[in-house]
């Protein structure tokens, strides 16, 4: 789950090398589109597609690459899913705010889109259902949202960075800006929280022997 030992910044800047920065954004791509296709706006969906966001951020880094090589306080990833966010945010904000607002104005992280119950549903749904059982996808995927529903958003975060963003522990706390020992605890607790709806037989049955 963590990054690979090329990952790391390194090495004498000098004339800059963007090849290991191309590394970076092939290996990242579709975690970063992940993670924007579940924070979309349903009213978004067909306006904004993720990988026109991821676009948009990749060009970004491109232009400030320099600048993280002389000082980088993230890891790659998390990097360049600060840029994926910021630039979510300035998008999400012109397509749903007046436009006499400045949508680049005063962009802040804390601001950016929540995840969305449904897209997080939909890709847990995905991610654990084979096709000769998608007959049944839009039962469990009915399941998932009330169970998430009933989670914070902070435990919806996590979930994803762990599940979608293969983010260690570690890593997730420091995005999340908590303890590393709180954001297992919220982690696993949130995980069989979505295992007990997942197989409601078999929780009875436990429930039912206590």
């Amino acid at each position: 789950m963590s990054d690979s030992p090329d990952d790391t910044p390194g090495g004498p800047i000098g004339a800059i090398d963007t090849s290991r920065l191309d590394e970076w954004l092939a290996v990242h791509r579709e975690r970063l589109r992940s993670m924007v296709a579940m924070r979309l706006d349903h009213r978004l969906i067909g306006r904004i597609d993720p990988s026109d966001v991821i676009q948009e951020a990749f060009l970004e880094a491109a232009q400030r690459y320099p600048e993280y090589c002389r000082n980088p306080n993230l890891s790659p990833y998390l990097w360049l899913r600060f840029l994926t966010m910021q630039r979510l945010l300035i998008l999400h904000r012109r397509h749903t705010q007046s436009k006499n607002r400045d949508a680049a104005r005063e962009v802040r992280l804390a601001d950016a889109p929540e995840i969305s119950v449904d897209g997080l549903a939909r890709s847990l749904a995905d991610s654990g259902t084979s096709p000769s059982d998608r007959a049944a996808r839009a039962d469990e995927v009915a399941r998932l949202q009330q169970a998430l529903e009933a989670l914070e958003p902070l435990d919806r975060e996590i979930l994803a960075l762990r599940h979608f963003e293969q983010r260690a522990n570690g890593e997730a706390a420091q995005v999340l800006g908590i303890r590393p020992g709180t954001a297992s605890q919220r982690y696993f607790r949130a995980v069989e929280r979505l295992r007990n709806v997942l197989t409601p037989d078999e929780d009875s049955s436990q429930n039912s022997s206590r």
